[in-house]
C-alpha cells in the first residue's frame, strides 16, 4: 500500500480528500490521507510558512510515503514562492508556476528526503467550489435546489472551464454559490455535492485537477 498524505486548508477539503477523492485510489492500493494545516489554523489565506512547515515535517517523519496539497489558488497567503505569477500567464500556468516554485524550495531544504521524487503540489484552480461546478445539475440537486441549476450552467458558460471561473472576493466560485443559495454550508454541503457531481466528471471539466490526480495515480506503480 503506498501511503500519500494531504496537506489541506480547511475542513471542506479534509472531508473531500479524505472521502470522496481517497476512495478513488483505493483500488490503485493508493492510501490518501487528510491533514489539516495546524494547529489554529482556520483556512483561507494560508501563509507559505505554515504550509511548508507541514510538508517538511511529514517528509521527514515517514520517510515511505508520499506528501501533496490542496490549497486554494484564491486568496493565496503570503509568502509562497514563485508570487506573484507573472501576468502573462493563464490561469493554469500561473498555479503550474507557483507549484514548481515550491517543489524546488522543498527540494533545495531537504534534498536528502527524495522531494523531488515524494512530493506533489497541488493548488485548486481557484478554490475548492470549482469543481463543484463540473457538473451543475447534479450540483444542484445535491443541495435539494433542483431549480438553481440553470444558474449554475449560466455561470459555467462564461468561462472556457470550472477552474477558470474567476479569483476574486466577490465573484469567486464559493461566492458564487452563496449568492445564489445563502445558506450554503461548504463542509457538509460541499461534500454531498462532490460525491453527486463525482471525481470523474472532476477529471473530465478540469484539466489541472485532472493531471493532478494523475500523478497520484501513478505513484501505485512506484
Amino acid at each position: 500500500m503506498t501511503r500519500v498524505y494531504a496537506i489541506v486548508e480547511g475542513p471542506t477539503e479534509e472531508s473531500f480528500v479524505g472521502g470522496p477523492l481517497a476512495e478513488v485510489f483505493w483500488p490503485y492500493e493508493v492510501l490518501l490521507t487528510s491533514i489539516v494545516i495546524g494547529p489554529g489554523h482556520r483556512g483561507g489565506h494560508t501563509k507559505y510558512v505554515r504550509v511548508e512547515k507541514d510538508v517538511l515535517r511529514q517528509l521527514k517523519q515517514d520517510r515511505r510515503s508520499y506528501c501533496t496539497t490542496m490549497i486554494d489558488y484564491y486568496g493565496l497567503g503570503t509568502g509562497f514562492p514563485g508570487t506573484p505569477a507573472p501576468l502573462h500567464l493563464n490561469n493554469v500556468q500561473k498555479v503550474e508556476h507557483i507549484e514548481r516554485a515550491v517543489k524546488d524550495d522543498i527540494c533545495r531544504q531537504i534534498p536528502g528526503f527524495r522531494p523531488d521524487v515524494r512530493f506533489i503540489p497541488y493548488l485548486s484552480l481557484h478554490e475548492y467550489e470549482g469543481l463543484l461546478f463540473s457538473d451543475p445539475d447534479a450540483f444542484a440537486r445535491s443541495l435539494g435546489q433542483s431549480h438553481l441549476a440553470e444558474r449554475l450552467h449560466r455561470i459555467c458558460n462564461d468561462f472556457p472551464t470550472p477552474e477558470d471561473i474567476n479569483n476574486d472576493p466577490q465573484t469567486a466560485p464559493s461566492k458564487r454559490v452563496i449568492n445564489i443559495y445563502p445558506s450554503y454550508r461548504k463542509v457538509i454541503e460541499g461534500t454531498l455535492a462532490a460525491r453527486a457531481v463525482g471525481v470523474q466528471r472532476m477529471r473530465e471539466e478540469c484539466p489541472h485537477f485532472r493531471a493532478w490526480i494523475e500523478q497520484l495515480e501513478r505513484l501505485a506503480a512506484l
